[in-house]
């Protein structure tokens, strides 16, 4: 399995070479090393489903493929087709990548797996935290939107269409996923976890709006 995920690493690190900085090689590694660490707390997952899992779960993120869902998935087959991965491990992974999103929260799960938990798990919990607070402003940014905008609400309980087709500011991303998802979270490890992360941005909104505001 070794060589495998070799290869596979080699893989991505070439398919993600120009990616935006918070979906890039490094962000694959943060949450590959999750999902081993989640991994461990957790009993009878295939750890092999695991590791292809994390490492293929955003080769081709739809939202940089006009919404294209189907890009990642077929990307990830043909790899894993020319890797010899059998049918069902194959299968697997690609169900992972299909489900992993949080595409809005409000959306009924086709397909869950311990394996799936845990990758999920150890994607979100890249959303949040020091990390999460870093990757929502840069690809804010990338999207030449305001960091924030007191005029412009969040909405809250938004279709998988709304969330895809959202415009507003940075800031509303807290309030439309990221606070949202330590009560999403699968695994006993992951939830812990993200109770501390979320905790960290909660402190920083809030120093957030008392430096809006001139108050500090």
């Amino acid at each position: 399995m070794s060589k495998t995920i070799d290869n596979t690493i080699i893989f991505v690190k070439k398919q993600l070479e120009n990616a935006e900085g918070g979906h890039d090689w490094f962000h694959i590694e943060r949450v590959y090393k999750n999902a081993l660490l989640i991994a461990q707390t957790e009993d009878s997952c295939n750890l092999e489903v695991v590791k292809l899992g994390a490492l293929l779960h955003d080769i081709a993120d739809s939202k940089f493929h006009n919404g294209d869902e189907t890009v990642g998935p077929k990307i990830a087959r043909e790899f894993l087709e020319k890797e010899n991965i059998s049918e069902e491990i194959s299968t697997h992974v690609i169900k992972i990548i299909e489900n992993i999103s949080f595409k809005g929260g409000n959306f009924e799960k086709k397909f869950t797996s311990k394996e799936l938990e845990i990758v999920q798990d150890a994607d979100r919990l890249d959303a949040l935290g020091a990390i999460g607070i870093a990757r929502t402003f840069n690809y804010g940014g990338f999207k030449n939107r305001s960091i924030y905008d007191p005029n412009i609400a969040p909405k809250f309980n938004m279709s998988k269409e709304e969330y895809k087709n959202s415009e507003a500011p940075t800031i509303n991303h807290f309030y439309e996923k990221l606070l949202l998802l330590k009560d999403k979270m699968n695994t006993e490890s992951g939830k812990k976890i993200a109770q501390e992360r979320h905790i960290y941005m909660e402190n920083f909104l809030s120093q957030f709006y008392a430096e809006w505001e001139g108050e500090k």
